[in-house]
């Protein structure tokens, strides 16, 4: 397979905000630290350029300053006042922890990062505000303008602001910032970020990781939109914050042509309809402008714009009665990476929005139409792409402690709330994740029963992976590689919410050369794509069982993690982009229907004959008397083993199963596939044909297809035997069986 080298050319822009030019041009020589590993972008990040893009996309006014740049910066024990002097610069707004924030040092929770610039306030308005905006900073802050405190913020995802008006003087001014971070110390949302990385575990991050920048409003402005899409009334509705009892007009615009307009009151729903209206969707992302203005009279006193899209996500039943995640009324496979945001240079920080924008152009090139943003939350601009590029968003909330303290429950609460408050207007985000993997896990099913209510527009996966509680709309698995599924449910619908992990890694462009992991290992990119294409072939026959979406681990290799479709400094596709966007189609197509010949006793308790004892070398075949076996329901095995559902227990080296099955009739069509659970090493044989050879272990039930041109050459119509040796050695052991048959549909 060719080396399929993805040599970025896409620069980093170099707009520049309205007013930056009285911040001063930055003098002092800036290059970054040293580090293990660079993306191609990075050597386009300069002090003059760095994120000049307007953070705010949901709600755009035309005027504000961009504070990013070179700040000082000192490290000093937490107690400590403030620096007299400082350590040297800082490129804001990269976390001091990174290379492009040309520091690239550590900071424990004993230590507080300081930060310091100046600025000149642009001239005000009479009444004229001048707000402060903190994108994000990790973890708590404490802002002074020109010696005074005004305020302080806890949390390190979410945007916040302090109107500085009053604390300001003519000509130059002063900000300073504080942080202090327990990172994993404390109790507090932090995602993957520990002080000792390691494994699965990433470097941590501290301080300011987004675009700092302040906003000149007039004296009665627009505080916040709150913008709700509703497919069956053909409509949007818009909620403006601002003075209470203001007039508002909401404008809607396609292409340029207005579509819709219409009035109301501050603080209250504004509903604007829309004629023929064009719905939003992975492959056809059709987004509406707004425009919103406050009203003094009949005179506009504020304007911001921003943008909708028209979509509808639900969970309801097919046409056999299979519970399904919808898009706007219609089935649709969710199929996507699981994604953590982090780059070698930037780790929390993508190094420019040309790099942010890459790494959902190259997801939606692996022919993928949905994402999983794993345990963080980015700045507003990704999501933006997202929105306008097509890519549905499974949201994880950041997670914290594995225990909860009183305290700690409590701020988890209010920075859930802050993420849904910040990216609601997103039509690209379509399912909330409270927890991951049982990762500080507690009071699921209130949670997820307020996210609904809060935000009743979008799904809600109360766990993704473990401990599941049987609340919200989705069940969840984990598995690697995978893939499987949990049995179908009555009101929820099933995903598989992490599995592959395949790994290579690939010299030069790795973190760190030795230590790389992958959850299962391949020596060379022909062999990786081979089983990526395997596993989406495996993944639509689940499809056909059910199953709704899909998270393929991960979008690139991170740090020692070498699961990745590509490199960490994305300058290759490790998996072939063409192979892989063909195998992806495929899922999308009308979900096979899978009927079962043989069942397993997952749900049922299935009768077998089975012998401990060695038979004779004939026992597979059809005419082989085992009237003289035991008999007893599946599975046979150990109890407690992964997975499993003992009903017969097996705890000897060896097993062989035979059971008999009637077909009236042989198929014309389809294909065979194993359901399978073993721990050990398993043979299976359909009359008298090896049919499947599997080693090691699994933790779960699989649906593997069988390599046979046609069913006919192996089934017989009448009398037919499935027979089943399983081999074990050590550990946990476990064996049932089913067959089924997989016939492709056309609706």
């Amino acid at each position: 397979m060719k080396n399929l080298k993805i040599l970025c050319v896409l620069v980093c822009s170099c707009l520049v905000s309205w007013g930056v030019f009285g911040l001063g041009v930055f003098a002092e020589e800036w290059h970054p630290a040293e580090g293990p590993l660079f993306t191609p972008w990075a050597k386009k990040v300069t002090p003059e350029n760095v994120w000049p893009e307007y953070p705010r996309p949901t709600m755009v006014r035309k005027k504000w300053i961009n504070l990013n740049g070179l700040w000082d910066y000192a490290i000093r024990a937490r107690n400590e006042a403030r620096p007299e002097t400082w350590d040297g610069k800082i490129l804001v707004p990269f976390c001091v922890e990174s290379a492009l924030s040309g520091v690239r040092r550590a900071v424990t929770p004993e230590e507080r990062l300081w930060y310091r610039r100046t600025f000149v306030s642009p001239d005000l308005p009479p009444g004229g505000r001048l707000l402060l905006h903190f994108e994000a900073v990790d973890w708590q802050a404490t802002v002074w303008i020109n010696g005074q405190a005004v305020g302080q913020h806890s949390g390190g995802y979410d945007r916040f602001s302090f109107d500085i008006t009053d604390f300001l003087r003519p000509g130059e001014n002063e900000i300073v910032v504080s942080v202090w971070d327990p990172t994993d110390t404390g109790w507090q949302p932090r995602g993957k970020q520990v002080l000792q990385p390691r494994g699965i575990w990433y470097t941590a991050v501290t301080g300011i990781w987004q675009t700092v920048w302040l906003e000149p409003v007039p004296a009665e402005f627009i505080r916040g939109l709150r913008i709700t899409p509703d497919l069956d009334q053909s409509a949007v509705h818009v909620r403006v914050e601002g003075p209470g009892g203001a007039r508002v007009l909401v404008e809607a615009f396609l292409e340029g042509q207005k579509v819709g307009e219409s009035g109301g009151l501050t603080n209250q729903r504004v509903t604007l309809l829309v004629q023929d209206p064009k719905l939003w969707w992975p492959h056809e992302p059709t987004l509406y402008s707004l425009k919103v203005t406050l009203l003094k009279g009949d005179q506009p006193v504020d304007e911001v714009t921003s943008y909708f899209g028209l979509r509808k996500i639900e969970v309801a039943k097919d046409d056999r009665g299979i519970n399904r995640i919808f898009l706007n009324g219609r089935a649709i496979f969710h199929f996507g990476p699981l994604d953590q945001g982090w780059w070698p240079d930037g780790l929390y920080t993508a190094p420019c929005d040309e790099a942010l924008q890459y790494d959902i152009i190259m997801t939606k090139k692996y022919g993928m139409n949905a994402v999983r943003k794993h345990v963080k939350y980015e700045p507003e601009r990704w999501y933006y792409w997202c929105d306008k590029l097509g890519l549905m968003v499974w949201q994880d909330m950041p997670s914290g402690n594995f225990d909860r303290s009183p305290e700690g429950r409590a701020n988890f609460r209010r920075e859930l709330r802050a993420m849904i408050d910040r990216l609601y207007n997103h039509p690209s985000v379509v399912m909330w994740i409270p927890f991951n993997e049982g990762w500080g896990q507690h009071d699921t099913c209130e949670i997820a029963d307020w996210i609904k209510q809060y935000d009743p527009t979008r799904l809600v996966n109360e766990a993704s992976g473990w401990h599941d509680n049987g609340c919200g709309e989705i069940s969840d698995m984990h598995k690697y590689p995978g893939p499987g599924m949990r049995p179908l449910e009555e009101k929820r619908a099933c995903v598989l919410g992490e599995f592959g992990g395949l790994g290579l890694p690939l010299p030069g462009h790795l973190w760190r050369e030795e230590g790389a992991w992958g959850y299962r290992a391949f020596p060379d990119q022909e062999s990786l794509t081979a089983a990526y294409v395997d596993l989406l072939r495996r993944l639509r026959l689940l499809i056909g069982q059910g199953l709704c979406g899909a998270i393929y681990t991960q979008t690139t290799d991170v740090e020692i993690e070498v699961n990745g479709l590509l490199t960490y400094d994305r300058m290759v596709a490790k998996i072939d982009i063409d192979r892989a966007y063909e195998a992806a189609q495929k899922l999308y197509l009308p979900p096979p229907r899978v009927l079962s010949l043989v069942p397993t006793s997952e749900v049922q308790p299935q009768l077998w004959r089975y012998t401990e004892e060695k038979p004779p070398e004939n026992w597979f075949e059809p005419s082989f008397d085992d009237s003289g076996w035991k008999e007893g329901p599946g599975g046979f095995g150990r109890k407690k083993t992964p997975g499993s559902i003992v009903r017969t227990e097996w705890t000897t080296s060896d097993i062989w199963l035979r059971r008999t099955f009637e077909l009236p009739e042989l198929p014309e069509k389809g294909e065979l596939a194993l359901t399978i659970h073993h721990d050990e090493d398993a043979e299976v044989y359909l009359n008298g044909k090896l049919i499947g050879q599997f080693s090691g272990y699994l933790t779960n039930y699989v649906l593997v297809p069988v390599s046979i041109d046609r069913p006919s050459n192996v089934l017989r119509k009448g009398r037919n035997v499935l027979a089943v040796h399983c081999r074990q050695t050590t550990g946990g052991q476990y064996i049932d069986v089913g067959l089924s048959l997989v016939e492709e549909t056309t609706k």
